[in-house]
């Protein structure tokens, strides 16, 4: 974008101004003067049309009475010129019925004003403007009412001389004050713009590390303030801000990551703790009971079933809390590669389609073609997760549907289930470490409380986002939605 400089923006400011100001100035005093002028010619052809209609009231009421159609067929042309000598103007006159019956110029050309004419027959003023020339119609009034018309043809070319020569003079004076307002407001920005411009090279040079000696300007105006504000400001920050700003930042950042970790540190042993030992007491109270009944067949079934779950159980919680820990602390390898959705998302399902017939849930697939940028196996971990989620929370019976599409500039996955729901308040906790909305539910189907924790961050890792939304009531169940940008690999 071409840079335009403060000099150049108020300059263009003032002239505008200027422009404006001279510009509706010229309109509103010529619009006032031709409107003046419109009056003037109106106010005089109807003195003029007042004193036809003297005349012939004059010659209608002296002497012998006689028709008035006959007075104006008789009397019309010479009506004509005298209405012509007195007032300069050509003038001719009709009779009740429109014909005309006197014309002071008779051998003039003609111009067609039958409209006009209509209108002054119906005892209205009509008039037609046409370049230098006026016609003005008006009804000619007797004793008795109307008799006829006058149409009177009046020369504009003075008017329109005047009101040329005006706007040529307003045109020249507009000219001038432009010129003058823009060199007077180009000198004086000039000056403010380099005062402005020495203010900022100071306030960049400060941003440096360089302090100027004294004051980069000496005004006694708002400028010359700034600039001495500017220069306390700079001794204030080398004398004392950078140094107090680095330690106290140091100590601040130091002590708030140390008591972060420390809060950390004991909400992760406090319910890894209690995790680890509700698997093992139970294995430890089972091995008990082994000894202390070790000929009872359905004792030692029961005991081998229950620790076989409890020891799944507590190996897929150390698991995690092991991937938990190393994504944490050792970053995770990242290795992004083109990755067809549709055809992740069909060998998933297929792999864990037996465990949805143990839970008695239907998969359905809703897959539509969508390819991202994203870590293939991080990829596998998020989608496993949240599909067994969605089966082990599920209702006997319940569906399972996987979906995968393209909403705007995002790939979305979203994976809905027909179980019990989440309650609202806990669906934004579900992604804390070792949370578990149902404790009972969850150790029946061998919940950790991790899964979801882990999947967020891997959704982070990919530049993913993941959305819970869920209904209580029975049936409605939870929708999982996780968006991938989709955006082409840097090479």
């Amino acid at each position: 974008m071409t840079r335009i400089s403060l000099r150049w923006k108020f300059t263009g400011f003032i002239a505008a101004l200027l422009l404006f100001t001279v510009g509706w100035l010229t309109v509103l005093v010529l619009r006032g003067v031709a409107d003046y002028q419109q009056a003037q010619t109106e106010s005089a052809l109807e003195q003029q049309l007042r004193a036809a209609d003297t005349y012939v009231t004059q010659l209608l009421v002296t002497g012998t009475r006689v028709d008035p159609g006959e007075v104006m067929r008789l009397q019309g042309q010479k009506l004509a010129v005298e209405l012509g000598t007195t007032s300069g103007m050509r003038t001719v006159v009709y009779d009740a019925l429109g014909n005309p019956v006197g014309d002071s110029l008779p051998l003039a050309a003609k111009r067609d004003v039958t409209e006009a004419l209509g209108h002054a027959l119906n005892n209205k003023v009509a008039y037609i403007t046409e370049g230098d020339a006026m016609d003005y119609l008006g009804p000619l009034q007797g004793p008795e009412g109307q008799v006829g018309v006058v149409h009177f043809q009046a020369s504009l070319q003075a008017q329109h001389a005047f009101y040329r020569n005006l706007l040529g003079l307003f045109l020249i004076c507009g000219a001038v004050v432009m010129g003058i307002g823009f060199v007077w407001g180009w000198l004086y920005m000039n000056r403010q713009a380099n005062a402005i411009g020495l203010l900022k090279a100071a306030a960049d040079r400060i941003g440096q590390g360089e302090h100027p000696a004294e004051p980069v300007l000496r005004r006694k105006d708002e400028l010359g303030e700034l600039g001495r504000g500017i220069y306390s400001m700079s001794e204030s920050i080398r004398s004392h801000l950078e140094a107090l700003k680095e330690e106290q930042g140091k100590l601040s950042g130091s002590l708030a990551k140390v008591q972060a970790l420390e809060q950390q540190q004991k909400h992760f042993i406090n319910n890894i703790s209690h995790e680890f030992k509700t698997p093992l007491t139970s294995i430890k109270a089972y091995a008990d009971l082994l000894q202390m009944y070790d000929d009872d067949p359905r004792l030692i079934r029961d005991a081998s079933e229950a620790i076989t779950k409890e020891s799944s159980r507590l190996y897929e919680l150390v698991d995690k809390v092991l991937q938990l820990a190393a994504l944490n602390t050792y970053e995770f390898d990242y290795h992004p590669q083109q990755v067809d959705l549709k055809g992740l998302l069909e060998d998933i399902v297929s792999r864990i389609r037996g465990k949805a017939e143990k839970f008695h849930v239907r998969l359905d697939l809703e897959l539509h073609p969508v390819s991202i940028w994203a870590d293939k196996e991080q990829m596998v971990h998020i989608v496993m997760n949240l599909i067994d989620n969605a089966i082990k929370y599920n209702v006997a019976g319940g569906t399972v549907t996987v979906t995968s599409r393209i909403a705007g500039d995002q790939a979305e996955i979203e994976i809905a289930d027909t179980g019990v729901g989440i309650p609202q308040e806990s669906l934004e906790r579900v992604f804390e470490p070792f949370y578990t909305v149902n404790k009972d539910r969850a150790r029946q189907s061998g919940g950790s409380g991790l899964g979801l924790t882990l999947v967020r961050q891997w959704v982070e890792r990919q530049e993913g986002r993941i959305r819970i939304g869920s209904a209580e009531a029975e049936g409605q169940g939870t929708v999982v939605t996780i968006s991938f940008p989709l955006h082409n690999p840097v090479t």
